[in-house]
This record gives structure tokens, C-alpha cells and sequence, in this order.
């Protein structure tokens, strides 16, 4: 397989094709990952693959149908069996909805022909080292250290019938440590996002986890109720990413979520915080770094495999507090009337002036009794029309009376929509990036705040630990 580079299938692939129109995407995969228990390395790898996806589309009396195949680990012998079977599908379907133009006029990436990006377990040289000198302190205070550590490197060629050449190399790299008392009754979690593993500062990580473990020497036992509450940001980052992943145009302009105005239409235009927030996408984000183009394997509710190749560049979804812009294909944007703007693969939230933003640990600080939170999971939606979400917070949640933490409470179920929350935050912090937890294994690109938010809605005690 490694003889064959990714390119020369994208080629076979379209000189194959007989279908009216024609997209491939190959994608080459290389991950490296370690993992540990006890204050000891446990596992440790690195994997490639290779996955080839053809679409192929056929114009008829009653419009253009397209079929989508892929398969993993593809030949050069079998392309032609893949591109046959892309355009049967293509035959097999109705006329596609979302049908456009196939995307023209790009000019071809540089280093399209070349081999893929490709990462090794070289990307831990310093973390690995850094995380042996943790296990050490973690032993000598009587720690235990969980977790792991993952490097993906991916890179996509995205070829056209119509004459694109894209490329675009991805990394991306998560670290999540859990620390345990050694009793295994006390834990704490922090992550980290990163493209090279060079900025992960291990010895902070773990300070941050020794400190939580000593806050939850003391336990408190708390009602369900509503709380002024402390959000660092990952927890933000959870709740943002689903707000994005359901702000889809479309949706909105039909009356089915809560970005729809009544009586119709969007609310675009409509201010739904009360603070000057911004929430933005930009592909060239520092540190944020995302596909330039769209590039999609399948069409979806905000996606069209019509769409790939289609340039990407910055957009504010919420401006200042006032929501501006909303996910949209050509084709939904053509039924909407809305603007064309498509999702990126990143997600920042900031208030206007960073440098006077507090930290988390300012925000503690002038806390008069409240809770924080660590971070959430198990998010689920319960009501689209307002954007309501369940969850329960986990790894630690903690009591702050007169500027300082003094325990560690319950956990609970909390119930929250992220738009009406938006409209509660009484004191924004500085903006960091982030591991959003929930969400970690399908996006990790994020930048968010602390926020302070007035009765966060704890709606019952939970048991889970």
C-alpha cells in the first residue's frame, strides 16, 4: 500500500470514471498514542490507513443523482471496482436535492503529488519524557495517574472531474490525564488539545489535578437547584459545539429549531446574548489551523458532497452577542435566501477585550458563593425547539464561598440550553484553547472562555462519580 501514493488512486480513480461527474477524496491516516494506569506507560502504537471515497454523479430527465462509495485500504487493481460501484449508486438513486454544479476555477494545492504527511512516535519526544517525571510526583504524593495521548495526522487529496486538485494536511492531537487518591475515591480530569504535542505543559496539567484532589478532601452535599456557576472552558466548549452542530439554516428557516424566528424566518439579526460575545470559525486560526475548502464524504443535513472544493474563510456566527450567520450549502442558501456559509472545522468564543478578561483563577476569586464546575458529559438533547440539553457533570464540582474553593460537592443532572445561557452570562474570562470532553473524538479545535452564569440549573442530585 505504501508504494502507491494517495494521488496516483485520486488519478486512476477520475481516468476511470465514466458517471457525467466525478469527486474522489483520499484520505491517509497515520496515529500515533499512548496510554498509561497507575502511574505507568500501559500501551503504545502507531497505526496508518487509507480510505478512498468516489462519488460519482449522473445527470438525468429528472435531475442529477449521485452515489457515494467508499472503502478502506484500496488498491490500485481495485479502483475501478469502487468507481463501478459509486456509479451504480449513482444510477440506483432519485434525483438528489441538494444537486449543484460541481465546483470549478481552484487553483491546485501545492504539494499535491506529493506523499502524505505522516506522524510517529517521535511527536511524544518531549511530552513522554514529561509525563514519566509526573508519574513520579503523582507516586510520591500518593496520586494515581490515568489517561492517554493520541497524534493523527491526516492528510486529504481531493480530486475533481472538473479539475480540482486539493490538498490539505490535518493534525490533530488530544491529551486527557485523570488523577485518582489512592483510595480511588477522590478524581479529577484535565485535557488538552494540540497540533504537535510541544505546547502541552504536563507539570501544569498535573498541578491543576493535585489541586482538585485536595479540594475534594472535604465533601459537601448540596440540593439540586439553581447555582451561580463557574464554567472553565472545555465545559463551554461542549456546549458550544452542539449550539453550532444545530444551527443549521435550513432547519431554522422551516421552524424547527430554536434559531427560528416565530411566525418564520431565521433570527438572524436577533440579539441572543446579553454580553458582546463572539463566536467564530476561521480555518487559518492560529493554533486552530482547519481545511481551507470544503471537504465531505457524504451529504448531510448542513453538508453537500456537491459542495467540496468550495473555499472556506472567516465567519462570525454570533457577532457582539447578535446572531449573525447560520450553516448553509448552495443549496440551502438557494431555498433560504440566507448566505452561503459553510461549517468549519473550528470554534472560538471571546469577548471584546481580551487583555482586560480575567482568568478562571480571578473569576474564583471574586466569587461570593457559587459553584465550578470541571466539565460535563452524557449531553443529550431534549428539546430542539429551545436547544435544551441534559447532562451530568463529572471528575469535580466544587463549592467557592468568599473568593476561595472549600470543597468538593455532588455531582448532579444539569438542564441548559447553550442560547438561553448565552443570555445568563454575567462575566466572560479569557479565552484559551481547549479540549471540549464530550465532544473529543469528533472535535477538538476550540478556543473558549470561562464564563460566569447565573442559576445554571442543577436539576437533580446525581450518583455517578
Amino acid at each position: 500500500m505504501a508504494a502507491i501514493q494517495p494521488h496516483e488512486l485520486v488519478e486512476r480513480a477520475l481516468g476511470l470514471s465514466r458517471a457525467d461527474g466525478c469527486l474522489v477524496i483520499a484520505d491517509e491516516e497515520s496515529t500515533a498514542n499512548l496510554r498509561w494506569a497507575g502511574n505507568a506507560l500501559t500501551t503504545n502504537g502507531v497505526t496508518r490507513g487509507r480510505r478512498l471515497t468516489v462519488i460519482s454523479t449522473v445527470d438525468g430527465g429528472q435531475g442529477t443523482a449521485s452515489g457515494v462509495v467508499a472503502r478502506e485500504a484500496v488498491t490500485l487493481d481495485e479502483v475501478e471496482s469502487l468507481v463501478r460501484a459509486s456509479e451504480a449508486a449513482a444510477r440506483d438513486a432519485g434525483p438528489a436535492e441538494d444537486a449543484q454544479p460541481l465546483v470549478t476555477d481552484r487553483p491546485s494545492s501545492a504539494g499535491f503529488t506529493e506523499p502524505p504527511a505522516e506522524t510517529t512516535v517521535e511527536v511524544f519526544a518531549e511530552f513522554a519524557p514529561a509525563l514519566g517525571a509526573a508519574f513520579a510526583r503523582a507516586a510520591a504524593q500518593g496520586e494515581l495517574l490515568y489517561g492517554f495521548a493520541r497524534h493523527e495526522l491526516t492528510t486529504s487529496y481531493l480530486g475533481t472531474s472538473t479539475g480540482l486538485r486539493l490538498r490539505h494536511d490535518q493534525p490533530t492531537g488530544t491529551v486527557e490525564l485523570n488523577a485518582k487518591t489512592a483510595d480511588l475515591t477522590g478524581s479529577a480530569w484535565a485535557g488538552a488539545a494540540t497540533r504537535d504535542f510541544r505546547d502541552v505543559d504536563v507539570a501544569e496539567l498535573h498541578r491543576t489535578l493535585t489541586r482538585r484532589l485536595a479540594w475534594g478532601e472535604r465533601r459537601i452535599d448540596l440540593p439540586a437547584g439553581r447555582y451561580e456557576t463557574l464554567l472553565p472552558p472545555s465545559a463551554v466548549a461542549d456546549l458550544m459545539v452542539y449550539l453550532s452542530w444545530s444551527s443549521g439554516g435550513r432547519d431554522a428557516a422551516e421552524g424547527r429549531t430554536v434559531f427560528s424566528k416565530p411566525g418564520g424566518g431565521t433570527r438572524i439579526g436577533d440579539r441572543i446574548g446579553k454580553l458582546p460575545l463572539t463566536l467564530r470559525s476561521d480555518p487559518a486560526e492560529p493554533g486552530l489551523e482547519a481545511a481551507p475548502f470544503v471537504l465531505t464524504h457524504a451529504t448531510g443535513g448542513d453538508s453537500s458532497v456537491f459542495d467540496n472544493g468550495l473555499p472556506l474563510g472567516a465567519t462570525d456566527w454570533i457577532r457582539d452577542g447578535e446572531l449573525t450567520n447560520l450553516l448553509t450549502t448552495r443549496h440551502s442558501a438557494g431555498l433560504t435566501g440566507l448566505p452561503l456559509t459553510p461549517a468549519v472545522d473550528n470554534l472560538v468564543l471571546e469577548s471584546g477585550d481580551q487583555a482586560a478578561a480575567p482568568t478562571l483563577e480571578e473569576m474564583i476569586a471574586r466569587t461570593e458563593r457559587g459553584l465550578l464546575l470541571t466539565c460535563l458529559w452524557y449531553i443529550r438533547e431534549v428539546d430542539p425547539a429551545t436547544l435544551l440539553l441534559t447532562g451530568l457533570t463529572r471528575d469535580g464540582v466544587y463549592l467557592v464561598e468568599n473568593g476561595e474553593v472549600v470543597g468538593a460537592v455532588n455531582n448532579f443532572r444539569f438542564n441548559e440550553s447553550p442560547v438561553d445561557l448565552l443570555g445568563r452570562i454575567t462575566e466572560v474570562g479569557r479565552t484559551e484553547r481547549c479540549l471540549p470532553r464530550e465532544w473529543g473524538d469528533w472535535f477538538t479545535r476550540a478556543a473558549m472562555p470561562p464564563v460566569r452564569v447565573a442559576d445554571f440549573n442543577m436539576s437533580s442530585v446525581s450518583q455517578a462519580s
